[in-house]
């Protein structure tokens, strides 16, 4: 009798034991849950090269270790180089490329058939069209992602041109319409824009500063090819005014800020006022913030700039950008920090296991979420 006693308390004690380890662990189970989704993965785009600029495309996860603002960090996802991506294709279609739009659809196709079958691309291009009784050039999101290449084909049939160049407004548009939703998890930072343009904007009405915000926030990495149109759009510069190509108010507005708010510099904001030396010096100004944007954009996200010569060399490039989407890696981490303040966030991927003279190409920081 005691020991059928005892062995009903001893079943009960190991009951009240299971019960509170299930309840622990239930415990600790939903605290990392709330961590995870109040801190959110941050997602990390990278390459690795040898001294000779050749990709490593054999490398894990343990190859790898990452550090935010100098403090290590747990590696939780690692995709290899044969992962898919996602491409959001931006052709810079504006007025001046008219007479070239079936040299850019060429070489999107071109890219288009260089990328691996489960990689999938969307595009987005300018089109024409009326706001307030005036013709206003806009971003046009000509296809969704998709992975199926018959329509991509038919898709840049559809491609048309604009009277203006939203390149801004564009930049944002994919970042909140083409990514709008979260990745699923086969993509999870492995998104890319990768943009045919000279980076000259004239008609958008966000800012650079925006659109840097927007792409870096969500991890997209940006790749350039940076078409050298300067000695075109100088030419059509010059000469009578009512005939000549003309800056945008915002473009002669972006040229004058350049000098500072106390800058005496005289203000001209009529086109036909402007002397020819004045014009060719707000060009060249222009195209040097342009490739100051377009650099500074591709380096904190982990892209590069392909500079092409002419929209000829554009197939190239493409070629290069596509090689390069081809061999990335991605990894994600939980931040320690977990505070919400708004501010910009360091990152730094180093690499072990490697041939000596290996350097990594990664995003380079992001800026925290507020609350």
């Amino acid at each position: 009798m005691r020991s059928g006693v005892l062995r009903v308390a001893t079943l009960s004690f190991s009951c009240a034991l299971f019960i509170s380890a299930s309840v622990v662990a239930q415990t600790k189970k939903e605290s990392e849950e709330v961590i995870r989704v109040d801190t959110e993965l941050v997602e990390v785009p990278l390459s690795v090269v040898d001294r000779n600029g050749k990709p490593l495309t054999n490398l894990t996860k343990k190859n790898f270790s990452v550090f935010e603002d100098g403090k290590p960090q747990d590696v939780e996802e690692f995709a290899a180089v044969s992962a898919p991506f996602e491409v959001a294709l931006l052709l810079d279609t504006s007025g001046s490329t008219r007479a070239d739009i079936e040299i850019i659809r060429r070489a999107a196709r071109d890219f288009i058939a260089s990328l691996r079958p489960g990689d999938r691309v969307s595009i987005t291009a300018f089109r024409t069209t009326v706001k307030d009784n005036r013709s206003v050039s806009v971003p046009d999101t000509v296809i969704a992602l998709t992975s199926d290449r018959e329509k991509l084909r038919l898709a840049l049939d559809r491609v048309s041109t604009g009277n203006g160049t939203p390149y801004y407004d564009s930049l944002v548009d994919i970042a909140g319409k083409v990514f709008a939703s979260e990745p699923s998890d086969e993509f999870r930072g492995r998104r890319a824009l990768v943009a045919l343009t000279d980076g000259v904007d004239s008609t958008s009405l966000e800012s650079f500063s925006e659109a840097r915000n927007v792409l870096t926030a969500k991890g997209i990495s940006a790749y350039f090819i940076s078409v050298n149109t300067r000695d075109f759009f100088e030419d059509q510069l010059l000469g009578d005014c009512h005939s000549a190509m003309r800056f945008s108010q915002g473009q002669i507005k972006r040229y004058y800020a350049s000098f500072g708010r106390g800058s005496k510099v005289e203000r001209v904001s009529d086109f036909c006022n402007l002397g020819e030396f004045e014009k060719l010096a707000i060009s060249k100004q222009l195209y040097e913030l342009a490739g100051t944007e377009m650099n500074e954009l591709a380096r904190l996200s982990g892209g590069r700039v392909f500079p092409a010569d002419d929209l000829n060399d554009a197939r190239l490039a493409f070629k290069q950008v596509a090689d390069e989407i081809g061999t990335r890696y991605s990894l994600g981490y939980y931040p320690t920090n977990e505070t919400k303040d708004g501010k910009f966030r360091s990152i730094r991927v180093e690499v072990k296991g490697v041939p000596a003279g290996s350097k990594v190409r990664a995003r380079e920081g992001y800026t925290a979420p507020t609350n």
